[in-house]
């Protein structure tokens, strides 16, 4: 494909793109969801942008993996809360690794019953079909609104089990390949790839997180975080560890260190404003894409063993979640039973999967039988669950809770405030005249006078809010503690020994503010 043709196609698919997003603006309809009816659409009525790639495959392991992927990890964990992260790994440990094994086994074990395909055979299918997306979780949770701590079991899970998904991916397609499976040298070989991820992109986000410190210039610190966003992924990968655990530690160490103690405020909203693009970007053109590439009348033609393979990826998951929840309030927090049907049915599949079945070699047996279970499971998962979603977490009474209205409140509130520091900017750059600034000043003074009053109507009927906000204040100011004292550690203004003791007092008072959330 030549740079011309290329730059065409992406033309066309950003026209789709923001056809879809003006439409779903007007329409209560999920972007992502809508995106891949758009794809269907495309696809069934043969609008040319197919034509225009000629030959090439418009998704492929390589876009996936190498394009996408790193970009969308790298921004959901720099914007996952590392102590929020921190107490519910023992839920995303056993979900993103046990959880995969034995979704794995289960899910294949009901493929060989169901289609009386060979045991590896539907173990692979069961080990590629076993990662929940974490473009399509991420991108539908954000969307909808849940609790913060449900929120952060889903998009880790999400995040971590990839790696998981791959390897075992992997490890059964050589046994395929070989003739040789040994479980044994399978599990030594993942703590190998995984270990080896997490050491990479650590190393990776510390090293830039300290060359942050001495720069402020957020042109220069962007460009930064790109570089370690897919250097990670790539050298993880030149090393045979995992790109993707890789990526997400570079992320979270960036968004949790690097971005406190080493950028300035207008950096910070520099960088998550680029971020917060790129995976909006990327994020619209693997659903799409996705929906390009799932052929409805082909899928249509296979749909009973595609049912046989939806059904099997149910059982997976449910046995699995149901199986391994209880097991982690042995181990940290509880997961509250209510939320079971929604790590179930949350479960989506997408770019991920369709990605591992691709990558099969083009003579290996069953792979056309591989590769319309993937798609029809896919495709079910992303339309089907995803448009179900909401109600679903409507008829819990998950979405309404005490948490996302003062979320909801204190969005407002921080937008006026913003909205406010920019009117006085205009004010002294005498950018506006007097008048304007009054009456722009009377309209900001009734619209914060009537967000206290909403606020304190919410108040009166959730007291608990208000100890909520207190908490919450006094987890930002002593994080803010934590980033003067680093600060100053680093510039030399504080004694090491000195900065370390008062991180560490103030260490023990957030972890007592967070352990009072639950």
């Amino acid at each position: 494909m030549s740079a011309t043709v290329a730059v065409e196609l992406v033309l066309l698919l950003l026209l789709a793109v923001s056809a879809v997003a003006l439409l779903t603006s007007r329409w209560r309809v999920p972007y992502t969801i809508a995106l891949v009816f758009a794809g269907f659409a495309i696809d069934l009525f043969h609008v040319p942008i197919k034509e225009v790639a000629g030959n090439a495959q418009l998704l492929t392991p390589e876009i996936i993996f190498t394009l996408f992927l790193p970009a969308l990890l790298f921004e959901s964990a720099m914007n996952l809360d590392i102590r929020t992260l921190r107490e519910n790994l023992a839920s995303i440990i056993l979900l993103a690794v046990v959880g995969v094994g034995a979704a794995t086994a289960i899910t294949g074990l009901a493929i060989h019953q169901f289609l009386g395909l060979p045991v590896l055979v539907s173990l692979l299918f069961g080990a590629l079909i076993s990662a929940t997306d974490p473009i399509a979780v991420i991108a539908l949770f954000r969307e909808l609104g849940v609790s913060k701590r449900l929120a952060v079991i889903v998009e880790g899970e999400s995040l971590f089990n990839d790696g998981t998904a791959a390897v075992v991916f992997q490890l059964i397609l050589a046994g395929i390949l070989t003739g040789q499976f040994d479980p044994a040298e399978g599990v030594r070989r993942f703590l190998v790839v995984a270990l080896g991820g997490v050491v990479v992109g650590l190393v990776i986000g510390f090293a830039v997180s300290k060359i942050t410190a001495h720069v402020d210039e957020p042109r220069i610190e962007i460009t930064l975080t790109t570089i370690v966003a897919y250097g990670s992924y790539l050298l993880a990968e030149h090393l045979h560890v995992s790109g993707v655990l890789s990526t997400v530690m570079a992320g979270l160490t960036i968004g949790n260190y690097g971005a406190l103690t080493g950028m300035s405020p207008r950096t910070r909203v520099a960088v998550w404003s680029f971020w917060e693009y790129v995976a909006f970007l990327a994020n619209s053109l693997v659903f799409l894409l996705i929906g390009i590439e799932v052929h409805v009348a082909q899928m249509l033609e296979s749909w009973w063993p595609i049912l046989m393979a939806i059904g099997a990826v149910l059982i997976g998951r449910t046995l699995t979640v149901y199986l391994l929840t209880p097991l982690s309030a042995r181990l940290g927090p509880a997961v509250p039973r209510k939320w079971n049907p929604v790590l179930v049915w949350g479960g989506l599949r997408g770019s991920v999967s369709i990605a591992l079945a691709l990558s099969l070699p083009q003579d290996f047996p069953h792979r056309a039988t591989l590769l319309t279970l993937c798609f029809g499971a896919a495709a079910f998962s992303i339309v089907v669950q995803g448009l179900t979603m909401k109600p679903l977490l409507q008829w819990l009474g998950i979405l309404e809770t005490s948490e996302n209205v003062l979320a909801f409140q204190r969005t407002k509130q921080i937008a006026l405030n913003a909205t406010r520091e920019e009117l006085e900017s205009l004010r002294s750059m005498r950018a506006i005249s007097n008048p304007a600034y009054e009456a722009l000043t009377k309209e900001l003074e009734n619209r914060t006078r009537e967000l206290e009053d909403q606020l304190h109507s919410v108040q009166q009927a959730r007291p608990e809010m208000v100890s909520e906000e207190i908490r919450f204040a006094r987890l930002r100011l002593l994080a803010t503690e934590q980033a003067a004292v680093r600060r100053g550690m680093n510039e030399g203004l504080i004694p090491a020994e000195a900065g370390e003791h008062v991180m560490a007092i103030n260490d023990e008072e957030i972890d007592k503010l967070s352990g009072s959330a639950h």
